[in-house]
């Protein structure tokens, strides 16, 4: 990328912009040919974006295809989506306090709130809705795009959070987020429901984490690959579901303690072992068939439940100012309680 990065593509002018092919770009890709015409001011990652999102037609005809390759004459027409602001700006956006003071403020996060903007997702994030409702109090520490979050929940997964509003409370945290509770500072768990039953009431598994081949994707991969992770998850099953039921689909709600905090670490941990997380649209794909093993209204309820069923219920760590331990609790969300609740009466 040039050393306009993405911050400077943001300001781009909203403005159909129309160029036509020399000689020159025969048998180039489209993506390709783009960014050279476009410049500095827009990176390939970034023209590719933009066809993907049906911005780039030519003769009048939206093209998907980022690889297509060019012909003399062709004109290229692209839609500029409106400018984005450089900088995150606070959002009337709810948000479930747990507790609040001058260091930090702790949240139950919902299921469907982005923790910070990126692409894709510019506005409606937990930072806009921290900025609202902190104002200048966040600690910056973070940058701009990520003031105060120390840690992270992915979109769909929920429950409580800590975000530090002063810069000692961001180092303190992150230090015992990226410390994982060895030295006892910090205790973090979750509730999963996944399909199956493990074999053992309480497991771990330790394999190390590194990119799927997607490359957007996360994946149990050699230790010795560059990108490899040390990840560790701690298990144990909490109650089991249907193992009576010869016929029926079983499933788990298990409790998963992290010694690490790798991205995604849980879903791909569970799929790894063969009990993926029920509605895991990444990690669970090829369990999708398991609701029909399902009497109704179960398998409806499977079928159409949104996101992975993954609850991030316990927090507890050290305060960075009164240094007296704190834990916090929230309650499974009622999505995934009445989910939990089908299972219960197989």
């Amino acid at each position: 990328m040039s050393a306009h990065s993405e911050e400077t593509q943001q300001f781009i002018e909203a403005a159909p912009i129309v160029l036509q092919a020399g000689g020159d770009a025969v048998g180039q890709r489209l993506d390709q040919w783009l960014a050279g015409q476009l410049g500095p001011d827009m990176s390939r990652s970034r023209v590719q974006m933009l066809i993907r999102q049906g911005a780039v037609s030519i003769g009048g005809k939206v093209v998907e295809e980022a690889k297509r390759k060019m012909s003399a004459g062709e004109r290229v027409a692209i839609e500029m989506p409106e400018p984005e602001p450089a900088e995150p700006r606070g959002e009337a956006i709810a948000l479930d306090i747990l507790h609040e003071d001058d260091e930090l403020i702790v949240i139950n996060k919902p299921a469907g709130l982005v923790v910070h903007p990126g692409a894709g997702n510019w506005t409606g994030t937990l930072v806009n809705a921290l900025i609202h409702h902190c104002g200048d109090s966040l600690s910056g520490i973070g940058g701009v795009r990520r003031p105060g979050i120390v840690h992270r929940l992915d979109k769909e997964t929920s429950g409580v959070m800590v975000v530090a509003k002063t810069d000692r409370a961001h180092k303190a945290l992150s230090e015992a987020f990226a410390d994982h509770g060895r030295t006892g500072d910090l205790e973090r768990a979750y509730l999963a429901l996944v399909w199956g039953i493990p074999s053992r009431p309480t497991g771990t598994v330790d394999a190390p984490l590194g990119r799927a081949a997607d490359r957007v994707r996360r994946a149990v991969v050699p230790l010795g690959r560059d990108d490899a992770r040390h990840a560790v998850t701690h298990f144990s099953v909490m109650e089991r579901f249907g193992e009576r039921q010869k016929d029926l689909a079983t499933a788990s709600l298990v409790e998963c303690r992290l010694e690490t905090g790798r991205t995604h670490q849980i879903r791909v941990h569970m799929a790894h072992i063969g009990h993926p997380v029920v509605g895991d649209p990444d990690y669970g794909q090829a369990f999708r068939t398991k609701a029909n093993r399902l009497p109704e209204p179960l398998k409806g309820a499977v079928n159409a439940f949104p996101r992975q069923a993954l609850h991030a219920w316990l927090l507890e760590f050290r305060h960075p100012a009164t240094h007296l331990t704190m834990r916090f609790e929230a309650p499974i969300p009622r999505d995934m309680e009445e989910l939990v609740g089908g299972f219960r009466n197989l």
